[in-house]
């Protein structure tokens, strides 16, 4: 393997299985491996060195460990990516990855000692495969400032990117997850976390989601006029449905775009869904009553009850792309996806797996029954005019019904 520009940090107490993760790890290719026997001294060398690409983090150690760095490194901004190594069993390990996930992690998943060469090889193609797509986020605009994000939205900073969903079966396009991205004059393209938690904040998240709308639905126009069909999902916070005028606006914008709510879907995470007062009930209904179809988010990542879909007018799960980077590796995600399916079926509600990464992970979940997903494997979010030209060019879509 050639050399991989890859700064890993190997924190494991015992000396032994250090050093060969270590000798592994080089023997890969990795331009630079650190290490350390503790978390305590991991996060010193952070300090010192800067921030790391990827841990290979063993869990039981003497002193600080694997589960309380994990903890603190989530909130430093310089750590991207952890690889468990420990042999806990697999629940717990399932359990870190879990909580890493929920600090803003990338658990790329875990690994059982002995290390063996393969399959950290197999980790680290599929970690260099994410990462050119991962949008990076400058320190310095992490805390945008309520001024910076009043004045990305006067100079139209705010805009959309698309990421396709898929048949599983035929690979035709059937619509586009939009998502938000600052395109910063100075930091470049910037990812939601450099600017939701101001936006939410200040009471522009509806704004943000109209002005999204807007630009996508103007795009989805000019597909129409090709003769084809592009089916538009958005992300809505749980907050945004106390807005007793959300409905009304987005009726507004769906008519001067000449768009049908039949069209879109929206998207709300699974966590935002415990408590749901009657306005946001209302506003989910007006929203079906509309046409559009409305999905839970992140399934499996949070902690609501199952009850959830049964008293909520969903017709749409999007399954966690955690129990799919798990598949391989972890029988109880293979469990998880099954039961998921065999749910969905039942309640006469689609699902679409997220976090296709790899052609196995794409022929397995065919071959466990599913139909629809998400992933970089089939394509990366991209912009605008990317995605016309990428239509055009490759994609078979669905054409529009005359």
């Amino acid at each position: 393997m050639p050399d991989l520009p890859l700064r890993v940090l190997v924190l494991e107490d015992h000396l032994f299985q250090r050093s060969v993760a270590v000798s592994l790890l080089k023997q890969l290719g990795c331009i630079e491996v650190l290490e350390a026997g503790n978390g305590g001294e991991a996060l010193t060398l952070l300090q010192t060195v800067g921030s790391i690409d990827l841990v290979l983090c063993d869990l039981q150690m003497e002193g600080m460990d694997g589960l309380e760095f994990i903890q603190r490194a989530g909130t430093t901004g310089q750590l991207d990516a952890v690889l468990i190594s420990s042999c806990m069993p697999s629940d717990v390990r399932r359990a870190v990855r879990q909580m890493g996930s929920l600090l803003g992690l990338n658990m790329l998943g875990d690994v059982t000692k002995p290390l063996q060469v393969d399959t950290l090889r197999q980790f680290l193609k599929e970690y260099l495969c994410r990462r050119p797509f991962i949008q990076p986020i400058a320190v310095g605009v992490e805390m945008a400032s309520e001024e910076q994000v009043r004045q990305a939205f006067i100079d139209e900073q705010l805009q959309p990117y698309y990421q396709p969903k898929f048949d599983l079966h035929t690979g035709e396009v059937l619509g586009v997850e939009v998502l938000a991205r600052w395109n910063h004059p100075s930091e470049g393209l910037l990812a939601p976390a450099a600017f939701l938690p101001m936006m939410e904040r200040c009471g522009l998240i509806d704004e943000l989601l109209f002005s999204l709308m807007r630009q996508a639905l103007s795009l989805q126009w000019q597909v129409r006029s090709q003769g084809a069909a592009l089916d538009l999902a958005f992300n809505l916070q749980a907050s945004q449905l106390a807005n007793a005028d959300l409905t009304s606006q987005i009726k507004r914008i769906l008519a001067s775009y000449e768009a049908h709510g039949a069209s879109l879907t929206f998207e709300l995470t699974e966590s935002g869904l415990l408590e749901v007062p009657a306005v946001s009930l209302e506003n989910l209904v007006r929203l079906r009553m509309m046409g559009c179809r409305l999905s839970i988010d992140d399934f499996g990542a949070g902690f609501s009850s199952l009850q959830r879909l049964c008293h909520l007018p969903f017709n749409e799960i999007k399954l966690d792309a955690e129990f799919v980077r798990g598949l391989k590796h972890e029988p109880r995600c293979r469990a998880v996806i099954c039961s998921t399916l065999a749910l969905g079926s039942s309640l006469g509600m689609s699902v679409v797996v997220e976090g296709i990464e790899t052609v196995e992970q794409h022929r397995e979940l065919l071959d466990l029954g599913c139909t629809q997903g998400q992933g970089y494997w089939h394509a990366q979010p991209m912009s605008g005019p990317d995605l016309l030209c990428w239509l055009q060019g490759t994609a078979k879509v669905a054409r529009s019904v005359p």
